[in-house]
């Protein structure tokens, strides 16, 4: 699941580039946090695209239904203990299981280790779960849940004041430059090919990225979620004909503008359009 492996990037090479210097307790309680909290990720992958309720009914195995005992939902461990399949009917589980878990607790590591105790460090956890979230869902079914992308960007607003956030004016703006501008590049995108350029669930989670990044980060989201998509998926999509899960590298890019947005921006001022301050 290489979508697990960006997001999760993000945090852990973050976290390298700033070089801090945390108790390792912190780091390792995040990181047992972020396992647990990639299990209920699963959960919520899963359902929501259906419309099924996280909160019931209690997993159960997809292949002899048998419901799974609470020993057997300890993060990435019970997938290893169990070799990978239903203790009961020994049916193979998805290996998307302990990705997703090992993946968000090396977010809430990496985030602890670069941030340590301040607020910085949930905040960038929140958001980058949320991304891992999406990135998932929309890879296994082209739905990006409301729940992800309306209620993130509810929650990006509701952190916005914290330290080291857009604050709450460059919040609501960003969140408004987001739907606004992918909702035209949807009208334009239709007017030119006849038909649905992209989905509803990738306009509302622009408003849920920009929440969190900004007006800024809203554009280099865009311009680096269209390169990846373009680089990465657009050789299958012309070959195949498949659809380009587009809030995948959405969700990529808007890591990128997160971790180095104010880096490549600085990059692209001074080496590339040769603009120096003052």
């Amino acid at each position: 699941m290489a979508v697990v492996a960006g997001v999760a990037g993000v945090a852990v090479a973050g976290a390298v580039a700033a070089g801090a210097e945390v108790s390792g307790i912190i780091v390792v309680g995040a990181a047992v946090l972020g396992a647990c909290l990639g299990s209920f990720l699963n959960v919520c992958v899963e359902r929501w695209p259906e419309r099924r309720s996280v909160i019931s009914p209690r997993s159960r195995c997809g292949g002899c239904d048998a419901p799974v005992r609470w020993f057997e939902m300890v993060p990435v461990l019970s997938y290893l203990m169990l070799r990978g399949r239903c203790s009961r009917c020994a049916v193979r589980l998805s290996v998307q299981y302990p990705l997703v878990e090992a993946g968000t607790a090396l977010i809430w590591a990496g985030m602890a280790a670069r941030w340590g105790a301040e607020a910085e460090a949930v905040r960038g956890a929140v958001f980058l779960t949320i991304l891992l979230g999406i990135a998932v869902a929309d890879a296994r079914t082209y739905i990006i849940p409301d729940q992800f992308s309306l209620g993130g960007a509810v929650v990006g607003l509701a952190l916005a004041p914290l330290a080291g956030g857009p604050g709450p004016g460059a919040a609501a703006l960003g969140a408004v430059v987001g739907f606004v501008v992918m909702r035209l590049i949807a009208w334009l995108g239709r007017i030119a090919f006849g038909k649905d350029a992209m989905g509803g669930g990738d306009i509302k989670m622009m408003a849920m990225a920009g929440a969190f990044l900004g007006p800024a980060g809203v554009v280099l989201t865009l311009f680096a979620g269209a390169l990846l998509g373009t680089v990465i998926f657009g050789p299958v999509s012309l070959r195949t004909g498949r659809l380009v899960p587009f809030g995948v590298f959405l969700a990529l890019g808007a890591g990128v503008a997160y971790g180095w947005g104010d880096a490549l921006v600085e990059w692209y001022l001074h080496d590339v359009l040769r603009l120096d301050p003052g």
